[in-house]
């Protein structure tokens, strides 16, 4: 992993945002949330200032770059030009470091169940993994217009009222169609229950394959990833009630042990837990771990 320079990394005194925003209810079950970032604001922030960490992640995505220039950044350190502005992303077994360029910019990012990518777009999901990619060279003439009108967009209110109108009339359509009422309680056990009864009669390694080509990760890969996620909320609630206990917390997160913890925590973000910890909340790049724990 690149190890950015923790001084220059620090919150800047500037104005940078980064917002969490809820879906509606119609879409219950397909997008979990989106994200907003604009450090157009935002003057002379350092080079790791400047980046954006994510996790590993069992969720799909897709994102739109309204302005400025962004890469990724791989793990020697060098920058990598992303596939456009509007780009189709996978889920991920490992953490990944983007950057965005000294003038600042404002994108909008939505997180999406792999299952409900698949029944938008018919994409399977197994081939996406840890893979970034250009939306209009991937999708349709529908989603191509959907691109350029969130890209004409200059808010994040904008850029989700105009995301919605595009997907709610296709969930609601897919969710009449597989008789799906009601919000997903458990995503995971959810399509390990579809998939099965998809699945009847056959092996369980015929149910396994189709349960990644949905997701594309394992039943065991998906719980590892929600034990991660929910240690990460446990972290945040213990730290602001001063009563932050490692091996405690290892324990209440289902962990067998502190050393337990600390393997999966490092192997989901590329961090130790208190390495985490102290970069969510002194370092500007941990903007998205702030404002979804």
């Amino acid at each position: 992993m690149s190890d950015e320079n923790q001084d220059a990394g620090l919150l800047p005194d500037t104005e940078t945002q980064a917002r969490l925003l809820a879906p509606g209810l119609a879409l219950a079950g397909c997008v979990q949330a989106y994200l907003w970032r604009d450090t157009t604001r935002a003057r002379r922030l350092s080079p790791a200032q400047r980046g954006s960490w994510f996790p590993a992640t069992t969720f799909c995505g897709m994102s739109w770059s309204l302005q400025g220039e962004g890469w990724e950044v791989n793990e020697r350190g060098e920058l990598q030009p992303l596939a456009g502005r509007s780009l189709l992303v996978g889920p991920r077994s490992r953490p990944v470091l983007y950057r965005s360029g000294p003038e600042g910019g404002q994108a909008f990012f939505v997180a999406l169940n792999s299952d409900a990518l698949l029944a938008l777009t018919g994409l399977d999901i197994a081939p996406l993994l840890d893979r970034c990619l250009d939306m209009d060279a991937l999708l349709g003439p529908d989603w191509q217009a959907l691109n350029q009108r969130m890209l004409a967009c200059r808010e994040a209110a904008q850029c989700q009222q105009v995301l919605e109108d595009f997907l709610r009339p296709r969930w609601r359509a897919h969710c009449a169609a597989q008789g799906l009422s009601f919000p997903y309680r458990d995503w995971a056990q959810n399509i390990a229950l579809r998939v099965a009864a998809s699945e009847g009669g056959r092996s369980l390694r015929q149910m396994e394959r189709r349960f990644k080509r949905w997701t594309g990760r394992s039943q065991r890969e998906l719980r590892q990833m929600q034990r991660s996620e929910a240690a990460f909320q446990k972290m945040r609630q213990a730290v602001a009630q001063g009563q932050l206990v490692w091996s405690e917390l290892a324990l209440d997160a289902g962990y067998a042990d502190q050393a337990h913890l600390c393997r999966e925590v490092k192997r989901v973000t590329g961090f130790s837990p208190e390495e985490l910890r102290r970069r969510i909340l002194g370092e500007e790049a941990f903007w998205a771990y702030r404002i979804w724990v």
